[in-house]
C-alpha cells in the first residue's frame, strides 16, 4: 500500500488494517516453517505495509 491510500483512510480503518495484516503475516511466518513459501517477499511487503501504519498512528 502507498502512505497516500493509508493517509486518505480514517483512523479506526487504520486500525481494523493493521490487525488483518498482522493476523495474515502470522498466518503466512507460520505457513513458512512448515513447508517453504514459493514467494517469501510477500512477508517482507507485509511487514513494511505494518510499519507504514504505525508510522501514521504515531504520527496522529
Amino acid at each position: 500500500m502507498k502512505m497516500s491510500e493509508l493517509r486518505s483512510m480514517s483512523s479506526d480503518d487504520l486500525q481494523k488494517k493493521l490487525a488483518s495484516l498482522k493476523e495474515e503475516i502470522a498466518n503466512l511466518t507460520f505457513q513458512h516453517k512448515i513447508r517453504p513459501l514459493e514467494n517469501t517477499a510477500s512477508i517482507k511487503a507485509l511487514r513494511k505495509d505494518i510499519a507504514r501504519i504505525n508510522t501514521l498512528c504515531n504520527e496522529n
